[in-house]
């Protein structure tokens, strides 16, 4: 497996990461527990270093999987978890950035995780009532007290990066970022690269889509998050899947999948990316590690830019509401 560093001063993690979400969270169903963490130790045996969740998952299942995988593997992770999202009474979610909340939570997650420090802790998403330089600020203490070893930020817009980058460095900044969902090459990206930030894409395979394995709304089973998705419904799924299908044309042709070549364009855009795609098998988990070492020409590269052209894909991220939420 491939490294590469988060940040300019941050630790050095798997070119890949594992995204755990899934594992516990949003896709209608959770395998048992001895599968998930097979697929956590399978990940870590091959070299992939970097296990990323939140405690907004579950909630909190997740980190306790992840705590419980990790019991038989001390030290060989780097865990990048999460706070800052809050499960309302009601089902909908808040946000909540104050520094109390913010060092509760941590406090929450040494314990779930069962480690001393947290790698890298990311704030979920920004909270518009709590100014991001009180929230990082409190980051920044954590970071001396040695409970947080690197800070970061998940769908934050460029002007927040800004001014938390200037109470504290941070090493990552985590939004969703693939062929289908390119808006971050305006303004995100190009700060990332202006402060030394790596960027690190969350479903780096449209939540599955891009894999060429859903073809129609009927394999999505109920419970599933994403029937909620405007990508996935209506039209818009039709034409979307009209591009997965040219992916799999240039994919076929190299001798790969779909999602392996899809995995390889993120990868290529910048060698300061490191893409976490969640899988909780092993099998996908084998297919992924491959792409590392994929190389893609120019001609490949020019073909998927050009089918998968920024403002192309049909329909919005999220509903409407949870749009509301990002690049604050």
């Amino acid at each position: 497996m491939k490294s590469r560093r988060l940040g300019k001063t941050g630790p050095m993690v798997s070119a890949i990461g594992l995204g755990c979400m899934g594992m516990t969270d949003h896709y209608g169903r959770r395998d048992d527990e001895a599968q998930a963490i097979a697929a956590i130790h399978h990940a870590l045996d091959h070299g992939v270093s970097l296990l990323n969740t939140s405690d907004n998952y579950g909630p909190h299942l997740n980190e306790e999987l992840i705590g419980r995988a990790l019991k038989q593997r001390p030290g060989q992770a780097i865990l990048n978890t999460k706070f800052g999202l809050v499960r309302c009474p009601d089902g909908k979610r808040g946000v909540n950035g104050r520094p109390d909340h913010v060092v509760r939570s941590c406090e929450a997650s040494l314990k779930r995780l069962g480690v001393d420090a947290i790698d890298i802790y990311t704030q979920h998403r920004v909270d518009p009532e709590t100014p991001v330089e009180e929230t990082v600020g409190a980051l920044s203490r954590l970071v001396e007290v040695g409970k947080v070893r690197y800070i970061g930020l998940s769908e934050a817009g460029p002007e927040t990066i800004g001014k938390a980058h200037a109470i504290h460095p941070l090493v990552c900044i985590e939004t969703e970022y693939s062929l289908w969902s390119r808006d971050v090459e305006e303004y995100i990206l190009p700060m990332c690269r202006k402060l030394g930030i790596s960027l690190m894409p969350y479903a780096p395979l449209g939540r599955g889509f891009l894999t060429g394995s859903i073809r129609s709304t009927a394999d999505l089973i109920p419970g599933d998050t994403r029937t909620a998705m405007p990508r996935f419904s209506g039209e818009n799924f039709n034409v979307n899947l009209a591009k997965v299908q040219g992916l799999e044309k240039v994919a076929f042709a190299k001798g790969f999948k779909a999602a392996q070549v899809a995995l390889a364009w993120v990868l290529h855009q910048d060698d300061a990316i490191v893409p976490i795609p969640g899988t909780k098998q092993i099998k996908y988990l084998n297919e992924n590690v491959r792409a590392v070492d994929i190389d893609l020409t120019p001609d490949d590269l020019q073909k998927l830019d050009l089918l998968f052209a920024v403002g192309t894909t049909a329909g919005p991220r999220y509903p409407e509401e949870l749009m509301r939420q990002l690049g604050l």
